[in-house]
């Protein structure tokens, strides 16, 4: 459920008035399911799947399921899979691990019944093709972005600003527009206010500043007025 104990730079933090550790609720948490599953040749049907000899052969491609990806780019992801039950779960995730107990042998020691239990992890859903090309969003709230235009039609006149009332700022290599627009500059009250100070400043690639760019940040009744 997202939650860990409570630490400070000397370790957890404890007293002796304390019930219970102090918590630290970060969101967010993991989901894992543990699943207990029985493999048996004498269960297969031969009329409707070829005879089997080797339980092993029934339980291998769930165990391949938790092997590395040998696939370039993916960096020792394991295959993504989902767990499906009727039409009621339908869950993405990776297996995590397996672990098999082996309790019935022919004469020649020979598998014939596997105890296979499995822990598996579900993982975001990945996007689409063809969205996973697109740059990501900064998470921010969406606003209505003004319509494109010129760096010369959107920003005032000089004139019209007193200098001392334009917040300059020189970006910097790692910085985003919407952490700039809520911590340095939060007398515009929301991040969200990012595009319209994009549009502002003639930036038509939010994701892609420059370091070194020269970004104004001018009074928010000005941006307002440029809705």
């Amino acid at each position: 459920a997202g939650i860990r104990p409570r630490r400070s730079p000397g370790g957890s933090l404890t007293g002796a008035e304390l019930a219970d550790d102090a918590l630290l609720f970060t969101g967010g948490g993991m989901t894992e399911m543990f699943l207990n599953l029985l493999f048996d040749v004498a269960l297969t049907d031969p009329a409707t799947a070829p005879k089997v000899e080797d339980v092993r052969s029934m339980t291998s491609p769930l165990w391949k399921l938790a092997e590395n990806s040998g696939e370039p780019g993916n960096y020792g992801e394991p295959p993504r899979v989902r767990f499906v039950w009727g039409k009621s779960w339908n869950i993405p995730g990776v297996v995590a691990a397996v672990s098999e107990h082996l309790d019935y042998f022919d004469r020649t020691g020979t598998p014939l019944r596997s105890w296979l239990r499995m822990r598996f992890l579900r993982v975001v859903e990945p996007l689409a093709e063809t969205t996973a090309k697109a740059p990501p969003l900064p998470l921010v709230n969406a606003v209505a972005a003004p319509p494109p235009t010129t760096p010369e039609a959107t920003q005032p006149p000089a004139a019209e600003i007193p200098d001392r009332e334009v917040k300059i700022h020189t970006y910097a290599a790692g910085e985003r527009l919407d952490q700039l627009v809520r911590r340095q500059y939060g007398f515009y009250g929301h991040p969200s206010l990012w595009r319209l100070i994009a549009s502002y400043n003639g930036i038509s690639d939010p994701l892609n500043i420059p370091a070194g760019t020269i970004l104004q940040f001018p009074p928010l009744s000005v941006l307002e007025n440029k809705q």
